[in-house]
């Protein structure tokens, strides 16, 4: 059984040299364990191929991954490196700020930039791999190590830190929930934090269902990056821009982990978008972001866009737009759902490479797609959405 002195070891000089060895060596991870165990402990011998292989996977979220320190769940849990970075950019600089339930320091090494932090995990191994990745990271006089505490945030005094973010526990029980009443910290806790230092940001699922009091009085923050929405932040106090509101944030990246630009829709919650008569040249396919906020209605009026179809949530125009919260699909066929129709119609325009999308239609892509026998060297895109009673089938092109 691995022991809290192997995970030292490992985040350690003799730890990092042997990571160090294992990275630069070509042969496979499965073919280098035999040559490990001749020299290591079998639990550590697992330890520094996991290791590897966990760097090897963080590299999708972390520009700076082959530095770092993970546990599968917990790299899973973290903020990449981009949302970290743009929400840091929402705290006070040069202030001391802290982070609760950090985890491995997603969230942690983007708040340092800004200014003096503090760490907090109750789980030791994790709060070990928060200090090793703050301290590699970002450096300060030797002293990260004391910046990140292994202990339950309730009873750590956070007054005298000018804003504070936390990720609650989703999996408490066991299971991944939504309900933040089964969060840990739950509302009660973050409640009594919140009281003693107002300026905060709380980390959430996309589906969580917040309390009444907190969607009064925070600001709702839906993020998206590369088009898919992981998380929810509630700003409260100072924090918050615009209380009692609700955005969708999205974000572009030069490379993981490096923020390029984003692009923020406010709004109010509507399901209110004016319908189309027909199916225009152009169809727009919203951010995850943008639907999870419930602001599909906010963009298609700064568009002067309308549905597809009451129940859609594909907008339609007559005009390409360029805005990153939409992708853009130029139409060329509109026909009913028919896989015979459809087989037909792709042969006839030479679609060999077919990207499926769609919603609210019970089909899955995958089987759908090798009914339709694609030959050919052009490539399109199908969108499937009801219109009415019937199922429409959309063949366009990406814009």
């Amino acid at each position: 059984m691995r022991t809290f002195e192997d995970y030292c070891w490992l985040t350690g000089d003799e730890g990092r040299n042997w990571l160090r060895r294992v990275a630069e060596d070509p042969r496979l991870l499965v073919r280098q364990a035999a040559a490990l165990r001749k020299e290591l402990s079998a639990e550590r011998t697992h330890l520094v191929l996991q290791q590897v292989e966990l760097r090897r996977r963080a590299r999708a979220k972390f520009s700076e991954a082959d530095r770092m320190f993970f546990t599968p769940l917990r790299l899973e849990q973290a903020s990449d490196g981009t949302t970290a970075s743009y929400k840091a950019g929402r705290f006070p600089a040069k202030v001391p700020l802290a982070d609760l339930c950090c985890g491995i320091g997603g969230d942690l090494v983007a708040l340092a930039r800004r200014g003096s932090v503090l760490g907090v995990d109750r789980d030791p191994v994790t709060a070990l791999m928060a200090s090793a990745n703050l301290a590699e990271l970002n450096p300060l006089d030797g002293q990260s190590a004391e910046r990140v505490l292994a202990a339950d945030v309730g009873v750590i005094g956070i007054g005298d830190y000018a804003a504070w973010h936390i990720d609650p526990d989703r999996r408490a029980e066991g299971r991944r929930t939504t309900r933040v009443e089964f969060h840990e910290p739950g509302p009660a806790t973050i409640d009594q934090l919140l009281g003693g230092a107002p300026a905060a940001a709380v980390k959430l699922a996309p589906a969580a269902a917040l309390p009444e009091e907190w969607v009064r009085r925070a600001e709702l923050e839906w993020i998206s990056r590369g088009r898919e929405c992981r998380q929810l932040v509630a700003w409260f106090g100072s924090l918050a821009e615009r209380p009692g509101s609700r955005r969708a944030t999205v974000l572009a990246e030069e490379s993981p982990g490096r923020l390029q630009g984003v692009r923020t829709i406010f709004g109010q919650a509507s399901e209110a978008v004016p319908v189309a008569p027909r199916v225009g040249r152009y169809v727009f396919d919203p951010d995850p972001a943008v639907i999870a906020a419930r602001l599909v209605a906010a963009l298609a009026e700064q568009h002067g866009m309308a549905a597809a179809d009451p129940g859609s949530l594909y907008l339609t125009g007559d005009r390409p737009v360029a805005e990153p919260a939409l992708a853009c699909f130029e139409v060329t066929d509109v026909v009913p759902f028919d896989r015979k129709r459809l087989r037909q119609l792709l042969a006839s325009r030479g679609i060999g490479r077919l990207e499926i999308k769609k919603r609210a239609v019970p089909v899955d892509p995958e089987q759908l797609r090798r009914g339709l026998r694609l030959r050919g060297d052009q490539a399109g895109v199908l969108l499937l959405t009801p219109i009415g009673a019937k199922v429409l089938a959309i063949l366009a092109r990406r814009v």
